[in-house]
């Protein structure tokens, strides 16, 4: 009860911050700054009213939600994957640690023009660019986590005539666990990066669509609105990140419960 009285106060607070910074933003625009640099929430909402009226806006919400959930997928996988062979392999990570640095080092956005000419201006070249990007970031942090395990606890295993396959799935991965998902969380919106800049660079469809379309008719509420819509979808795939670390990590939602009863 004690948490749940916290949790619904909370609430109401955030709903009334946003009530506030909504009304001072409507008085202020035109009055403090040129409303064409900040448009007027209800200019916003009547921008959103008249996309979901024409109905194109789930059509293009959901290219850029298969463009950046894919390639979220994807780049996540691959990371993982990547991350925990070179974690163990330290021979083979050592060799290939410059390429890694030197990749790592290089903006993923300027990517795109290769993959352009590679792949072409479809939807591929969007999840390719967006794995990319998530790729590089899950990676960096699994490969960290696994090689952050305690050295003490895989020699107890190994003495206690563990397999390599027994102390990955025992030790490895469950210690490695908090580095994978903080990298999971902090490519949610680099993601999204890939995919809008994707889509601003060369398509006719999807948010970043919306959003250079907007700009190019010096649509300020337009532009809101896109920004509004990418945010929302941002806010999913950190709910689903999220949903799959209480799941595999229970154990996390118990502490955070415990604190708040504290």
């Amino acid at each position: 009860m004690r948490k749940a009285g916290q949790s619904l106060r909370l609430n109401l607070m955030r709903c009334a911050l946003l009530v506030a910074i909504l009304l001072t933003w409507e008085m202020a625009s035109g009055v403090v700054v040129a409303e064409f640099f900040v448009s007027k929430p209800s200019a916003i909402g009547r921008a959103l009213g008249s996309w979901l009226a024409g109905g194109n806006l789930f059509f293009h919400i959901g290219i850029t939600a298969l463009e950046a959930f894919t390639g979220f997928f994807l780049g996540a996988s691959i990371g993982v994957v990547v991350g925990v062979v070179l974690g163990r392999i330290h021979i083979l990570a050592d060799l290939l640690h410059p390429f890694i640095i030197a990749f790592y080092s290089l903006p993923k956005i300027a990517l795109a023009p290769l993959f352009i000419l590679w792949i072409g201006i479809g939807i591929g070249m969007k999840i390719t660019l967006t794995a990319t990007v998530v790729f590089f970031l899950v990676f960096l942090n699994t490969y960290t986590g696994v090689r952050n395990v305690s050295r003490e606890l895989e020699s107890i295993m190994y003495l206690m005539g563990a397999s390599e396959r027994h102390v990955l799935t025992k030790v490895v991965l469950p210690s490695a666990i908090t580095w994978v998902f903080a990298g999971l969380r902090i490519s949610v919106p680099y993601a999204l990066i890939g995919a809008i800049v994707g889509e601003l660079i060369a398509s006719n469809r999807g948010l970043g669509f919306l959003l250079a379309n907007a700009s190019g008719q010096f649509d300020t509420a337009g532009v809101f609105a896109a920004l509004i819509v990418i945010m929302m979808l941002s806010f999913l795939l950190n709910a689903l990140v999220r949903a799959a670390e209480i799941r595999l990590m229970p154990w996390k939602s118990a502490e955070s419960q415990r604190e708040v009863t504290i």
